[in-house]
């Protein structure tokens, strides 16, 4: 091959390399910035290397109409915002057995949902001597680990991250109502199989009930947690259900009004759940929202389960 030759072959090389690797990085480029992982609402070229707790909390609380709340328990029960989060765990009650699961998982951020000493406030100044609270309160201290409630905030998400994550778990999902949010039409089936369905979805070994089994239960009110007796009546009163599902009551109230009601010749059954088993699933779905907002960190769900049991 003549030198002149040889170099224009050398130079058609050169051009087809350089080509490939232009062509290679395009792609590489390309298929980067559409894969899966760079499809979340947060991509991750915006995303901080780690999150502090209190960019955690601002995050959800930025989705709540109307939030920040001026008057709220939705405050730090342990911890500060300045944390760096290597894990987050989601439940119902930072027990003192959650706490433990936490550390063992490595993560020093637990989201609950209720108390985490034993009244709605979570004052502690009269507990400042009891040996309960001052184990579990030096627990947290010495794992820094942050505890934050999220109850208002989660029930005043559009809509209600609780009731949508009980409907999930129930199956109900295609029977909800925007416009009643809390009252459904099922398709008609007997108060026991009501029952049974609700035992098996939420893992329920035994419920409270008022009622004939074989009553045919279509129209439901959905009351998850403790909204109290005067607005359990009320709605009652209103909607004129088959059946209210909810998660706990005053038994001097509800109960009493149904059993009046039943007396009086209306069809109408209660079924009691339990607080922690109405209202767990609101904590799934916690779990889930920051799954898909913080891909980077582990995530986990933790049943605090029910404190009572039956005999």
């Amino acid at each position: 091959m003549s030198t002149k030759n040889y170099q224009f072959s050398l130079n058609q090389d050169q051009s087809r390399r350089k080509f490939i690797y232009n062509f290679t990085k395009v792609a590489g480029v390309t298929s980067l910035l559409t894969s899966p992982v760079l499809s979340h609402a947060n991509n991750l070229f915006d995303q901080p290397a780690t999150f502090t707790v209190g960019q955690i909390m601002d995050m959800f609380i930025s989705q709540v109409p109307g939030a920040p709340f001026s008057s709220t328990v939705d405050t730090l029960k342990a911890g500060n915002r300045d944390i760096q989060v290597t894990g987050i765990v989601t439940t119902m009650f930072a027990t003192v057995e959650v706490i433990r699961k936490a550390i063992a998982l490595g993560a020093n951020f637990i989201i609950a949902h209720e108390p985490t000493f034993y009244n709605h406030q979570d004052e502690t100044t009269w507990l400042a001597n009891d040996d309960v609270y001052r184990y579990k309160a030096d627990l947290l201290k010495q794992h820094n680990i942050a505890v934050w409630r999220n109850h208002d905030y989660i029930h005043s998400i559009n809509p209600d991250g609780v009731r949508m994550g009980l409907l999930k778990q129930l199956g109900w999902q295609a029977y909800y109502n925007p416009a009643s949010s809390n009252v459904m039409m099922l398709p008609a089936t007997s108060l026991s199989a009501l029952i049974g369905h609700l035992k098996q979805k939420l893992f329920i070994d035994k419920v409270r009930y008022i009622g004939k089994p074989e009553q045919i239960c279509q129209k439901i009110l959905l009351m998850p947690g403790a909204a109290g007796g005067t607005r359990q009546i009320q709605a009652m009163s209103k909607e004129k259900p088959d059946v209210l599902i909810c998660g706990e009551i005053q038994e001097w109230e509800t109960a009493e009004y149904v059993r009046d009601a039943q007396a009086k010749g209306e069809k109408l059954s209660l079924i009691v759940l339990g607080h922690i088993a109405s209202e767990e699933p609101g904590s799934e779905f916690m779990a889930t929202w920051l799954k898909e907002k913080l891909p980077g960190i582990k995530i986990t769900h933790v049943l605090s389960n029910n404190s009572l049991s039956f005999l």
